[in-house]
């Protein structure tokens, strides 16, 4: 999900990023030979702050497979949203740049229409409007039953091993096979007057009297700090705030995930419907599954390169997570009809992973966000997975898909610094693991491939990024010697 400004606590530690103050980073002159860069990027390493915690390192030219720089390359890390990597590189090599989503309204019997959601999360009140303008022009203006699909994607919505409060919140929406906004909520939260609480209000108003806001927060003076804390309850409609802002700030976006996706998608199509004068008896959702023939109106999302970007450049864990289960309904083995699509899109992601050469031993996934704590990669299995996908078919893809240092996504705000270090990689973020892997191109040196990962960290996000960033900025000096 893409959030906007300030987050809260526990969100900041486990989305593959976190908002950043802007940092101009000093000029660093005077290149260095490769037998330099060892030692210089030991010397970060081991600093005494970070005597606890695990480095995780690999530096390679991207032509070939000689080792710059290794350090644990072969062991196990947790590597938060650095999975994306894997998810979106499996995504492109099976299913091609150019697939794409379908949306369908089925014609049924007695007036009746279905819709059969295939997962899209692109899907807004735009999508919805087209579908039923398209009806509209069909002729219908009538429906007695509106029957939604939702059985696409079979097993769970939430994976099971995530946090619990991740699945509160909008980056960790529930999955399913009809979504509507990414399943998530957003809230405003504007600051008052010193003392007041913040006015929380919904970005579509029709939802203010089908929530009930328990709003612990309060406007603060210039001198404070911020943050704020949104949560929601799982059995009822009660979002959670708490937390301050300053008087006059801005007004700060935050998201929650809605509870029943697939009766949202429905309420809104319901309501899209209604603006185009079609009436509607009642809506309600398919027990089982039905083989259907007329398809009266249809939408598609982007491409899967625009959906692979936003993954990765956005670090956005729902589309991760569609792009896993999409895996798993593209299978040479028919899953059964019970059969779990995560576990199934984890065994394909394998094999596409395998396929294209990657150690299959070389990393343990359970999720394809990268939320979960019980994934494990190995650097060497990044950097294998960033090289073989910068010589195949899709290469110009998944290379467009990253952030770009100090220009775009996750990276926007990073190596603010004179000397223009030419990156492109995914980050990773959870409390006590920083990741940041991808391509470099090296001005007196040949483009590199590389894994930095920390794990078991007791520091604070922005200091182990910035310890991070000057290994980085060492690559950015190397000449030939």
């Amino acid at each position: 999900m893409r959030i906007k400004g300030i987050t809260v606590s526990w969100l900041v530690l486990i989305l593959g990023w976190a908002p950043q103050v802007v940092a101009q980073m000093p000029a660093v002159s005077g290149d260095i030979c490769a037998g330099e860069l060892g030692a210089k990027v030991d010397a970060i390493a081991n600093r005494p702050e970070f005597s606890r915690s695990r480095w995780g390192i690999l530096i390679q030219p991207l032509s070939s497979t000689t080792i710059l720089y290794s350090r644990d390359a072969q062991k196990y890390f947790i590597p938060a949203s650095n999975v994306k990597l894997l998810t979106t590189a499996a995504a492109l090599q099976k299913l091609g740049a150019n697939f794409r989503i379908r949306t369908s309204v089925y014609s049924g019997e007695n007036g009746n229409l279905y819709i059969a959601g295939r997962g899209d999360p692109s899907i807004t009140e735009t999508q919805l409007k087209s579908l039923a303008s398209q009806l509209k022009q069909r002729g219908i203006n009538r429906v007695n039953d509106l029957i939604g699909d939702d059985s696409y994607f079979q097993g769970n919505a939430v994976n099971p091993n995530w946090e619990w409060e991740d699945a509160q919140a909008g980056y960790g929406a529930p999955i399913n096979s009809l979504m509507f906004n990414q399943n998530a909520i957003e809230l405003i939260l504007s600051p008052q007057a010193i003392g007041q609480p913040l006015k929380v209000t919904f970005a579509q108003p029709k939802l203010t009297n089908q929530w009930q806001i328990q709003n612990n927060s309060v406007t603060v003076g210039q001198n404070e700090s911020e943050f704020v804390q949104v949560g929601r309850d799982f059995d009822r409609p009660a979002i959670r705030v708490s937390g301050q802002l300053k008087a006059g700030a801005e007004s700060e976006s935050a998201y929650v995930a809605v509870i029943n996706p697939a009766n949202n998608f429905l309420q809104h199509f319901q309501q899209a419907l209604a603006a185009e004068g079609i009436a509607v008896k009642q809506a309600l959702l398919a027990s089982s599954y039905r083989n259907f023939t007329q398809e009266l109106a249809t939408v598609e999302s982007p491409p899967m390169a625009e959906l692979v970007k936003e993954t990765n450049r956005e670090s956005n864990n729902v589309y991760a997570e569609v792009l896993l289960r999409l895996l798993g309904k593209f299978t040479g083995n028919m899953p059964g009809p019970q059969e779990d699509t995560i576990e199934v899109g984890l065994k394909e992601l394998k094999t596409a992973l395998t396929q294209l050469g990657v150690n299959p031993n070389s990393y343990i996934l359970v999720d394809g966000s990268g939320l979960s704590r019980h994934n494990l990669i190995s650097p060497e299995a990044l950097v294998q997975t960033l090289r073989l996908m910068a010589n195949s078919p899709t290469a110009s893809f998944y290379r467009a898909s990253l952030a770009v240092a100090g220009e775009s996504g996750t990276l926007k705000n990073r190596f603010i610094t004179p000397n223009r270090v030419i990156l492109q990689a995914k980050t990773g973020t959870l409390s006590g693991v920083s990741a940041l892997s991808g391509y470099v191109e090296v001005p007196n040196y040949e483009p590199l491939v590389f894994s930095i990962i920390v794990n078991q960290s007791d520091l604070s996000a922005p200091k182990v990024r910035s310890a991070i960033d000057e290994i980085v900025l060492l690559l950015n000096r190397l000449r030939r010697c």
